[in-house]
């Protein structure tokens, strides 16, 4: 009797567990930029969008309880540092400071106990929202609820990013070179009457001074010279099926311990040829999270 109630229990536990990890990996239903492009044709009305910093950090999805990422891996953040927070879905961008992804990527995948203190890799770090999911209002709407939410809450863990107007396209270009020279990546448009749409939307885009797209490894290219011994150029493959090589852009360590093979990574690059191949292939960073348990 006491065996087979013992199984049972055993059972309804492993299904529990199974459950948890499910919800965990659910992805969550964000929007998604498209990049800006000049229509001379149909040039759009800068003064009814919306413009703010693009950070280079980690999407992050608060769901009113826990963070995940868009791939939906919970992200252990400490329970201090997500104290206060509102029981609402908010969607942002884990950030410290300009040029220090690497960083940012290191602390939000350990899994670890994280003390309140200056030594904690959590304490620099805030969760800049930008958007509200489930808000049923316009973008110029939303933008007024969050900075409402912001006003009431107690914890400084939790920013909005700044949200600013610009009346001409000239300016917006002088805007983003201004930001590019002091380290950041690029800017976000987003239309001012704009709903929050799950999926590529075209009332929210994003600019830069190159394009980015995302390709999946598929072979480690051995270095020479001062890469011997060493992973030289990455051998990736692009949606369409076209293979190309990225030798640019990586660390020493990431050299040493590059993507592995089977992972996605987000690269840079100027131009493609007749072909179709990215030009100037330049690695940025690897897609998606692995947290370490």
């Amino acid at each position: 009797m006491l065996h087979s109630f013992t199984v049972r229990f055993l059972y309804l536990l492993a299904c529990c567990m199974l459950l948890a990890q499910c919800y965990a990996n659910e992805l969550p239903k964000i929007q998604l930029a498209t990049p800006y492009k000049t229509d001379m044709k149909n040039p759009i009305s800068i003064n009814e969008y919306f413009v703010s910093e693009k950070l280079d950090g980690i999407r992050g999805y608060w769901n009113g309880k826990n963070l995940f990422t868009r791939g939906g891996n919970l992200i252990h953040a400490p329970e201090w540092f997500t104290l206060g927070w509102p029981k609402i879905h908010l969607d942002g961008e884990l950030w410290s400071n300009r040029g220090e992804f690497e960083k940012i990527s290191s602390c939000v995948r350990k899994h670890q106990p994280a003390p309140k203190n200056k030594m904690s890799c959590w304490h620099k770090i805030r969760f800049m929202v930008f958007d509200l999911p489930k808000h049923a209002g316009t973008f110029s709407q939303r933008i007024t609820q969050m900075n409402n939410l912001i006003a009431s809450t107690s914890s400084h863990y939790w920013q909005t990013i700044k949200q600013e107007k610009i009346n001409s396209i000239v300016l917006l270009h002088q805007r983003l070179a201004n930001i590019v020279n002091i380290g950041g990546e690029g800017l976000m448009l987003h239309h001012q009457a704009a709903y929050y749409k799950v999926g590529r939307s075209h009332d929210l885009m994003k600019l830069k001074q190159h394009d980015d797209a995302e390709a999946i490894v598929i072979a480690h290219i051995k270095g020479k010279g001062k890469y011997k011994n060493k992973m030289g150029s990455l051998k990736v493959k692009m949606p369409s099926g076209l293979t190309f090589k990225i030798g640019s852009g990586f660390t020493d360590k990431q050299r040493e311990r590059p993507p592995a093979i089977g992972s996605t990574v987000t690269y840079k690059y100027i131009g493609k040829t007749a072909r179709g191949v990215p030009k100037f292939a330049s690695f940025l960073r690897i897609r998606e999270l692995t947290l370490i348990q």
